[in-house]
């Protein structure tokens, strides 16, 4: 399938850009890397199944931002986000992964893709519920209710109650 990359530009832009600044805390260092994803899309063209441009996009973005971090650790300007920075340490060394997933495992095994990517719009992108539901083709009340099973099952895990 080819892809519009224009067309993928101007209507997913504005969410992989949110993605970068929410991970990079940087605006010039975010359009940089939102530019990137969008030529690693060229490149990638033959991956992007229809309806599921969003959570690709949003995939890649993650990644070039998570490089970018780690690229900045290893040449230091000015390491703000501890807590991000340590998302980009944890995914480099073996036991970093093997604890990553562990964690990721105990806290999405039981979900949907679907249900993953609504819990990264909402909670990582501060997107609305209503924008969410657009992207994945859910209602409000069905992105509200699988939000709220999920905070139950995280409450569970931790032994609080929601």
């Amino acid at each position: 399938m080819v892809t519009d990359v224009e067309e993928a530009y101007a209507s997913h832009g504005p969410m992989v850009l949110r993605r970068c600044r929410k991970l990079l805390r940087d605006e010039g260092r975010a359009l940089d890397a939102m530019h990137d994803v969008f030529i690693q899309l060229m490149r990638r063209e033959d991956e992007v199944e229809p309806g599921r441009m969003g959570p690709l996009l949003l995939r890649i973005a993650t990644n070039v931002c998570l490089n970018l971090l780690r690229s900045a650790r290893r040449r230091p300007e000015d390491p703000t986000d501890e807590a991000v920075l340590e998302i980009a340490r944890l995914e480099e060394g073996a036991d970093g992964v093997v604890a990553a997933r562990q964690l990721l495992g105990r806290i999405f095994g039981r979900e949907t893709a679907s249900t993953r990517e609504i819990a990264v719009m909402h909670l990582l992108d501060g997107m609305t519920m209503e924008e969410i539901g657009r992207e994945v083709g859910l209602s409000v009340s069905g992105v509200r209710k699988r939000l709220r099973t999920l905070r139950s099952r995280v409450a569970a895990l931790e032994g609080v109650s929601p």
